[in-house]
């Protein structure tokens, strides 16, 4: 194990923290995937070894939209989620995949670019309500974390949870694993809050004690929704680094499928809402692309107006005007 000094001063993710300028990370892996041909109900880790090239190729398509963050293809990748396919006996094999295949996307870039082990819920519900032991939840996450780790990430990024018991958990099977910093995002879409009843302000009370890098909201019911958890967590701790990453709007059934209303144009208003809040991580969930995050980063930038779309429901973060266009002064990357 390193000490806390080497890990802050050596590590990409609080290297980035420490330049004070926005981070915009990726949109949805599963999204991607679909798009590239990735069939509902298959295993999308599973591509990590059938289909590298097209991971690898999602992973360049956000580097190249401007990305500072990438999430690996791993939400699922703890042991619960794999058996689901049968893969429960490769997950350290998959785990490392997915970071290796990001790696390869980050180091191709002329910047620093830097990679985030995705680790999502475990789909299980902890005793008394269900069958898995907090230990069983830990060992779960401590396999994933390995991994990752092992293969090239810089940090570890839980996300998409809605209970406070599993993700201490998750943290401590994560740091029985691994040094690197984490990551933690709720998902708040059950009348402000997640699934399992957490406001945001008890989650960022809780994560702020837990100790962990950075905290926010993922996913959600709406954009509306995901800015007034993050404007309550900047109330509750308003030192923390805080991370949105939420749907492209809402979706909606067109045709044979799903389609999210949140255009690039929407999404890039509601970047530059967060990124006026002070928020340091943005990025997009499900519905977003590579086209999405492109127009979000040129508005963080300053390289072109934010769009006149006001705030969903009127809510958004804690001192963001909604007035209209505006241009600030281009900020390095």
């Amino acid at each position: 194990m390193h000490s806390s000094t080497d890990i802050r001063t050596n590590n990409r993710f609080f290297q980035a923290l420490d330049s004070g300028r926005p981070l915009l990370a990726d949109g949805a892996m599963g999204t991607s995937l679909f798009a590239l041909g990735l069939i509902s109900g298959e295993s999308p880790e599973r591509w990590n070894l059938d289909a590298p090239e097209r991971v690898r190729a999602v992973h360049q398509n956000y580097v190249e939209a401007g990305s500072d963050i990438i999430l690996t293809n791993s939400f699922g990748g703890n042991s619960f989620r794999l058996k689901l396919h049968d893969l429960q006996d490769r997950v350290f094999e998959i785990n490392r995949l997915a970071s290796e295949l990001a790696r390869e996307a980050s180091d191709s870039a002329d910047r620093t670019v830097i990679v985030a082990g995705s680790m999502g819920p475990t789909g299980e519900l902890l005793e008394p309500m269900g069958l898995m032991t907090p230990e069983a939840c830990s060992a779960a996450y401590a396999e994933q974390a390995r991994g990752l780790e092992s293969g090239g990430a810089d940090m570890l990024w839980l996300e998409t949870l809605s209970d406070l018991n599993e993700v201490r958990a998750a943290v401590a099977g994560a740091r029985e694993a691994s040094d690197l910093p984490i990551a933690v995002t709720m998902s708040f879409d059950t009348n402000g809050r997640t699934m399992m009843g957490l406001t945001a302000t008890e989650m960022a009370l809780a994560l702020t004690e837990l100790g962990v890098a950075a905290f926010g909201a993922n996913c959600g019911n709406n954009l509306g929704d995901t800015e007034l958890a993050i404007s309550q967590m900047q109330q509750a701790t308003p030192d923390a680094v805080l991370i949105s990453k939420a749907n492209a709007g809402i979706p909606e059934w067109k045709g044979e499928g799903l389609v999210y209303s949140g255009s690039p144009a929407v999404m890039a208003a509601h970047a530059d809402r967060l990124n006026s809040a002070s928020v340091r991580i943005i990025g997009g969930c499900c519905g977003s692309t590579a086209e999405h995050l492109h127009h979000m980063r040129q508005v963080i930038d300053g390289d072109i107006a934010a769009p006149d779309i006001p705030a969903p429901g009127g809510s958004s973060p804690a001192s963001v005007p909604t007035d209209g266009p505006r241009r600030r002064t281009r900020r390095r990357r």
